[in-house]
């Protein structure tokens, strides 16, 4: 008789983990690419949420994370994570140009407040739009 409540195996334990460093390293990256995107070009650059939103998606797949509610949500987690990042970097990025520090240098000395006040001033509601519609994107396509 084989028993349905069967542990979890340590190697699908190590899958998972591995999932989880890849979707977080995917999230940073992408992050990494928007802030020298908006940094380049002097803008906001919230579309590319959409893009981090898909990198997630396609992420979870890679790793074979099985469908449902449990990757979708995973997909939205990744996608606020990258949002969270590149707006802190962008804003970071934004004041070091100001001040003469180089953007990671800046990234360490800006504190949340501060953070808060330049990304709720840098995302008007058409920008909120583009991130809102990243979390939806990132629902459905990771599902």
């Amino acid at each position: 008789m084989i028993d349905s409540a069967e542990p979890v195996r340590p190697a699908r334990r190590a899958f998972r983990a591995w999932a989880g460093l890849l979707l977080l390293l995917g999230s940073c990256g992408i992050a990494a690419a928007w802030v020298l995107f908006a940094y380049a070009r002097d803008q906001q650059a919230s579309w590319m949420a959409v893009v981090a939103a898909i990198d997630a998606a396609v992420l979870l797949r890679l790793a074979r994370v099985p469908g449902g509610w449990m990757r979708a949500s995973w997909g939205v987690v990744a996608t606020m994570l990258a949002i969270a990042l590149a707006n802190w970097g962008i804003a970071a990025a934004q004041i070091g140009r100001l001040v003469g520090l180089l953007p990671w240098e800046s990234a360490l000395r800006l504190g949340p407040s501060h953070a808060w006040t330049l990304i709720s001033l840098a995302n008007p509601a058409p920008q909120l739009a583009w991130l809102a519609l990243a979390l939806v994107v990132a629902a459905v396509a990771s599902r």
